[in-house]
């Protein structure tokens, strides 16, 4: 009988099935039996995972077949396309897997930066384009997209590794935890972490809200009674830090409105009218509408 190997990266690539879900693929083997094959690389089980823990439980009769790739980047980039083609999957879930799909390539692409003798075969390939923006056509996303869903998707196997269900809970929106706290955190820190690992776990997240503006003449209970006699001068607002300021808020709403445009794209067709066009781009205006009316 083959020994069939449990690889931990790619069995974290699955999406986690909740007990629900899994009590219903328990209940059909159990009743119909493994009907579907399970996927080997070698030795190594690389799609069918859930199917292989409970048919090996229930001791169900399974079958396998093998697949041949060259490398474990072209294993992991063959189980995210097979997930995504097969699973309807959150706006979280596609980013972390594009983000894992960047990984991948990236790597894949240094093994090839390594080799010489592979230059003529790297430009074949398509290597020779960044990264970023071959994935953004195949993706339909912009290549800045691509980018912050490699951030993001590093975020969470971080979190995965102190806590396997805060990532599900996560990528499964049952926590809603801004993209950006998470692409804003360091991989350096782990306390920050496991801190977040163990709140999302444990439903005691709490995201921050701002603090409410005070009003005009109004004292803020928050901070101590102004000092008696004559009240410095405020420092005046430095122009550099406005400037910056404003910066960052319209790179952040060019990077939305872009992603909103490349994700309307998939529906237009080749031939679409010039209304289709147009109503594509409409949420995109309104977005820089609302920019234009904040500064």
């Amino acid at each position: 009988m083959q020994t069939i190997i449990i690889d931990e990266e790619f069995k974290g690539l699955l999406p986690a099935l909740d007990r629900e879900t899994y009590a219903l693929l328990e209940e059909n083997l159990l009743q119909n039996g493994c009907r579907d094959s399970l996927i080997l690389w070698g030795d190594t089980l690389i799609d069918g995972h859930n199917r292989f823990e409970i048919c090996t439980k229930h001791e169900i009769p399974f079958n396998t077949v093998s697949k041949e790739f060259e490398s474990r980047e072209d294993v992991i980039i063959w189980m995210i396309s097979t997930q995504i083609s097969r699973r309807n999957l959150t706006q979280k879930q596609l980013s972390n897997y594009r983000g894992l799909h960047y990984a991948a390539d990236k790597k894949k692409q240094g093994s090839y930066d390594r080799d010489a003798g592979d230059i003529k075969n790297r430009h074949s390939d398509g290597f020779n384009k960044p990264t970023a923006i071959r994935l953004s056509g195949q993706y339909n996303v912009s290549p800045r997209t691509i980018e912050r869903d490699a951030k993001f998707a590093a975020a969470l196997t971080a979190i995965g590794e102190f806590s396997p269900e805060a990532k599900r809970l996560i990528l499964t929106d049952q926590v809603k935890l801004d993209k950006k706290a998470l692409v804003s955190l360091s991989a350096d820190a782990k306390d920050e972490i496991e801190a977040l690992a163990m709140a999302v776990e444990q439903g005691t997240y709490e995201k921050k809200k701002p603090e409410p503006p005070i009003a005009a003449g109004a004292s803020d209970p928050a901070k101590p009674p102004a000092p008696a006699g004559p009240i410095p001068a405020a420092e005046p607002t430095k122009p550099a830090d406005r400037v910056l300021s404003e910066i960052q808020l319209l790179n952040s709403v060019l990077g939305n409105v872009s992603d909103s445009f490349y994700s309307a794209l998939p529906g237009i067709k080749k031939k679409a009218e010039l209304a289709e066009i147009k109503a594509a781009l409409k949420p995109c205006i309104d977005m820089l509408g609302d920019m234009y009316r904040q500064l």
